[in-house]
């Protein structure tokens, strides 16, 4: 399958078309939003029905299976915002800390992206390892981590550690993903089997509902472009494809297969919009919300959403085609 049928595919996927209504929405004016008790609930449905069947896939792996992922999951972690943070050099009108927020930000990982792929890729039957949660849970973390440690060097002044590692850690995001795998884990798949219908076949319906929500609120975030500067929209479109092929090529090399390489290059090209936020609000109040949101939400997430996620799928395709 050639990458603009794969492309025009995933443009008209139910989930990818409700998001371009959110921002029709916005665009004109419209005053649709999710109430947000609605709002909150779908996000602790998604994320932890991801970390569940992400825990029963992870009980039928050997350690020795995962291993070699795991461990190339944290040097990605580790390598990309250090990446993002030389990089963003080349925007001279950014200071220290707003380039740490920024590597934070494209060092952790967006839960909706790689829901989203994970259902486009078995749409056009290309299977992904369901252990992958596990490495979405892993990369989330060290990235901000990084990310602040580069924007602080330097300040004069104390920085909440403990608080930002708190908010990381017992954060909605992480706490229900580590939830959801020790849950998926423990109860197998002779336990996952009673709630199959709920966390399987409601999934799709439920994520399409959540990206209209999505769109809304990044479609209310396009008008910081104009403030943000031309070199950040280029880095926000450039970036992720440069963290995502380190992604694929570290799947690939460490043995994940052409969907699994794929889709651990949609975490590596993707973006936080919810952990990272929540960390660097409270490490860095200096770094600016208009320039680390826009660019992860308002820049980074539409692109990976339309075409960054079948490109993954090209490169992954590519890779293995030449035997790296």
């Amino acid at each position: 399958m050639d990458i603009l049928s794969v492309a025009v595919q995933n443009l008209t996927s139910a989930p990818v078309l409700a998001f371009g209504l959110g921002l029709l929405a916005t665009a004109i004016r419209s005053d649709l939003r999710l109430p947000e008790p609605i709002y909150q609930a779908i996000s602790i449905y998604l994320l932890l029905g991801i970390g569940i069947k992400g825990g029963v896939a992870l009980s039928e792996v050997s350690i020795a299976e995962v291993g070699m992922p795991i461990l190339g999951t944290l040097l990605l972690g580790v390598t990309i915002p250090a990446l993002a943070f030389f990089l963003l050099k080349r925007i001279r009108k950014l200071s220290q800390v707003d380039r740490g927020a920024l590597a934070a930000h494209y060092g952790s990982t967006s839960l909706v992206t790689f829901t989203a792929a994970i259902i486009f890729y078995e749409s056009v039957s290309v299977s992904v390892e369901g252990y992958l949660t596990t490495l979405l849970a892993i990369l989330e973390i060290p990235g901000i981590i990084v990310g602040l440690l580069l924007a602080t060097r330097g300040l004069k002044r104390n920085v909440p550690w403990n608080e930002s590692l708190r908010e990381i850690l017992a954060g909605r995001s992480i706490f229900l993903l580590a939830g959801g795998l020790v849950i998926g884990f423990l109860t197998g798949n002779i336990g996952f089997a009673r709630i199959d219908e709920f966390f399987v076949a409601l999934f799709p319906g439920i994520l399409t509902l959540f990206l209209l929500e999505l769109g809304i609120v990044a479609g209310r975030r396009l008008s910081d472009l104009k403030t943000s500067g031309f070199g950040l929209v280029i880095f926000g479109i450039a970036f992720p494809l440069i963290s995502g092929s380190l992604g694929v090529l570290t799947g690939q090399l460490t043995g994940l297969s052409l969907g699994g390489s794929a889709t651990l290059g949609v975490l590596s090209a993707s973006a936080s919009y919810i952990a990272a936020p929540a960390a660097v609000r409270l490490a860095l109040p200096e770094a600016s919300p208009g320039i680390y949101l826009t660019a992860s939400l308002g820049i980074t997430f539409p692109f990976n959403l339309t075409l960054g996620i079948p490109i993954m799928l090209q490169i992954s395709t590519y890779i293995e085609s030449v035997g790296l």
